[in-house]
This record gives C-alpha cells, sequence and structure tokens, in this order.
C-alpha cells in the first residue's frame, strides 16, 4: 500500500462499526461497474465461503486486535 491508502486505513479503522460496514458496501459496490465486473461477485463468493468454513469450525476466527495489527504492519 502507499501513504494516501494507510492513511485511509487508519481513518477507517477508526469508524463505528456501522460506518465501517457502510464503506465496505460501497468500496465493494464501486467496484461494480469496473472493467472486472467479476469483482464484486467474487467477493460475496469468498464471504459466503469463509462463513461456511467458519459454521462448519474448519477455521478460527482471527480476533480484530490481531487482524488490526497485521494490517497496519503491512
Amino acid at each position: 500500500m502507499n501513504a494516501r491508502v494507510d492513511h485511509l486505513l487508519i481513518e477507517a479503522l477508526g469508524l463505528p462499526t456501522e460506518e465501517r460496514s457502510a464503506l465496505v458496501v460501497a468500496l465493494i459496490d464501486s467496484l461494480e461497474g469496473s472493467e472486472d465486473a467479476s469483482i464484486s461477485n467474487t467477493w460475496r463468493d469468498e464471504v459466503r465461503r469463509r462463513r461456511s468454513e467458519l459454521a462448519a469450525g474448519l477455521v478460527e476466527p482471527t480476533p480484530w486486535a490481531e487482524a488490526k495489527a497485521r494490517l497496519l504492519s503491512l
């Protein structure tokens, strides 16, 4: 990532949960008209796959504090 994206990510991570969720949806929706229109479908498939894996106990969720630390270290 570059400095601008890093700054935006840090700002976004500081938003309340509902606002972060709305931002994610808006960003994914913004890809709908991109050259690769399959992006949003791909993300939907990925979310469904991950949800199924969690429900089946095939993977363990990562605590938000750990995930956030990983993101900020990139």
